[in-house]
């Protein structure tokens, strides 16, 4: 049976201070999102106890606790990727960066880079509880859409793919920013590695239009 694996960091544990502290990053992702790798991996052998046994009493439970653990690990994988530490992250995307196409699609999505962000770090804010702002291809209408995904699967339309990750669960920055959930999103904008993001949009797109193949 295939297992989730904890991805490396793709940087040192320091190398997005001042804006993520050393800790934080640590914690975050040697017992959080590990504790997800772990979650999914125990989920799948439990449905297949249950497939041998034929027993689905708690069939529904295991859905769900699958549905979060896998989905907290997918979205903690993308969130590392998608900073970059040592001043190479932050700004916009532009055409002069080689990801034109991707400030193109932001633009023509939410009428400019601007309107783009305060949608994200709102909804990144406001989410009740735990949860993340989510920059997402929506494959239908091939353009870019912000979702805000409660725990780690709630509010999420189906087959969109997330390209653009804001954790806004405590864990991310209670240790550095306290109870200031706004004041670590606005942060945030100065690590996005757009580069990455870049590659992701244009990941999506390819294969966006299986949704829309005829029969």
């Amino acid at each position: 049976m295939p297992v989730y694996t904890l991805p490396d960091l793709p940087y040192d544990y320091s190398a997005l201070t001042p804006v993520i502290s050393a800790e934080i990053i640590e914690l975050h992702h040697d017992k959080h999102h590990a504790a997800y790798v772990k979650g999914a991996n125990d989920t799948l052998e439990q449905l297949a106890e249950a497939r041998d046994k034929e027993s689905w009493g708690a069939v529904n439970g295991l859905e769900k606790s699958l549905a979060f653990h896998l989905s907290g690990h997918i979205l903690h994988s993308i969130y590392w990727q998608n900073m970059a530490g040592g001043g190479d992250g932050g700004g916009e995307p532009l055409a002069v960066d080689g990801v034109g196409e991707l400030a193109d699609a932001i633009a023509e999505s939410f009428g400019s880079f601007g309107g783009f962000k305060a949608q994200l770090s709102k909804a990144a804010a406001t989410t009740q509880g735990s949860g993340w702002g989510v920059l997402a291809y929506e494959p239908l209408s091939g353009r870019l859409i912000v979702e805000q995904v409660y725990d780690h699967q709630g509010n999420v339309g189906q087959g969109s793919t997330p390209i653009l990750v804001f954790d806004a669960w405590e864990h991310a920055f209670y240790l550095q920013y306290r109870n200031q959930k706004v004041d670590f999103i606005e942060a945030m904008w100065a690590v996005v590695n757009w580069q990455d993001v870049a590659r992701r949009y244009a990941a999506a797109k390819s294969r966006g239009d299986a949704l829309l193949l005829a029969p």
